[in-house]
């Protein structure tokens, strides 16, 4: 019975065999393709003015490279007048922004997520610097839960007082 199964095994793979290779050997040289000649599929050549158009139907800008050349001269030269220190300077005048946030300490949260809340509302620079020195304190199990007000120049003792009890 094996001996059955394997000659008749063997003899598939060697009519299949030359099948596939006298389809190889007579078969046609070239492939024959259904799609459109290379020509045929290309897109018709735009000129420079229907390009434009079409760009700023987009919404896009276009300046020629001496209008570029004209603006980028502009803005360093507003850059350079911005830069320059008045000698009317008055401090007073200057307005210091102050950011407010309420912040809800719920149940799990921990003193990197306090401190990352408190970074994205503007009140300290670094939610990590903040973590690090509640970790220095040994206050990091001592978070307390509910809804805490801060402003942005308050420091961080200010703020750990409130938030750890």
């Amino acid at each position: 019975m094996m001996r059955n199964s394997l000659r008749s095994f063997a003899s598939g793979l060697l009519i299949a065999t030359t099948l596939i290779g006298s389809v190889y050997l007579f078969g046609p040289s070239k492939a024959e393709s259904t799609e459109q000649p290379a020509e045929a599929a290309k897109p018709k050549a735009l000129t420079e003015e229907e390009m434009m158009d079409q760009l700023a139907s987009k919404g896009y800008v276009i300046h020629t490279e001496e209008e570029w050349n004209k603006q980028v001269a502009a803005a360093a030269e507003n850059q350079k007048t911005e830069d320059k220190p008045e000698q009317k300077h008055d401090d007073s005048s200057k307005e210091k922004v102050v950011y407010r946030a309420i912040l809800s300490v719920s149940m799990g949260m921990t003193s990197i997520d306090v401190g990352n809340a408190l970074e994205k509302a503007k009140i300290i620079d670094d939610g990590m610097n903040f973590y690090k020195e509640v970790e220095k304190r040994g206050l990091e199990n001592e978070l307390r839960p509910g809804t805490f007000e801060f402003e942005s120049g308050m420091s961080m003792d200010e703020i750990i007082s409130i938030i750890f009890k």
